[in-house]
């Protein structure tokens, strides 16, 4: 007769679960769009920056669009109960917010293009400013992952720009679609669909502005 092993102790499976909750949530928090939108905003612009100045405005002009104001205005919509939670988990939450991003991400670009910043900067804000506009209809009717979308971009940016120096980061993907499919904020298919967006649209811009030559 095989013995069966002994069943685990049902403290030791739960604590094991919120383990790798905590991790998801952490993965999530960390590497949530606002901030990894920034960060590569900060590597762009100290690579095309002329002097100590020109960074400083190149990032803020770049930033200021994309994360600092987004993230306040969510901030503000939350202290104020206008959503439900800092991730806006409600579809209908989402698309009306989203339509704000648009024109930020949107007015970036034109500044960056109208103040001759750069073209690397103007077409990451750009592929940023597309991303939200498909993102933005597509929430109409699905819960596309944004999350997906704001690890993808600037890892698949820096992949173009750099060749096999960050390869290693790239992991980064995998684990952030892990960690909102584990919290069940959205399907596989999503997080998917997000990666996919977020790397096309970079792509894309980064060969019309010939940054890049695909």
């Amino acid at each position: 007769m095989v013995q069966q092993p002994a069943p685990q102790p049902i403290h030791k499976l739960n604590r094991r679960q919120r383990v790798w909750k905590e991790l998801a949530r952490t993965l999530s928090t960390v590497f949530n769009p606002f901030l990894t939108g920034f960060a590569l905003f900060i590597i762009l612009a100290h690579s095309r920056a002329t002097s100590a100045t020109d960074f400083w405005w190149l990032l803020f002009l770049s930033t200021f669009f994309t994360s600092l104001g987004p993230m306040l205005y969510v901030f503000w919509l939350y202290a104020t109960d206008r959503i439900s939670d800092l991730d806006m988990s409600i579809r209908a939450e989402r698309e009306r917010v989203f339509g704000v991003f648009v024109v930020s991400y949107l007015a970036g670009t034109c500044a960056l293009y109208f103040l001759h910043a750069p073209k690397l900067l103007v077409a990451t804000m750009a592929g940023y400013t597309l991303s939200a506009i498909v993102v933005q209809y597509i929430t109409r009717y699905w819960k596309i992952s944004t999350h997906a979308l704001g690890i993808t971009a600037p890892l698949v940016a820096l992949w173009l720009l750099y060749g096999r120096q960050p390869l290693p980061f790239l992991v980064l993907i995998p684990l952030v679609c892990w960690a909102r499919v584990h919290l069940k904020a959205h399907t596989v298919s999503q997080v998917i669909a997000g990666a996919a967006l977020g790397a096309s649209s970079v792509a894309l811009f980064f060969w019309l502005f010939r940054v890049v030559s695909l």
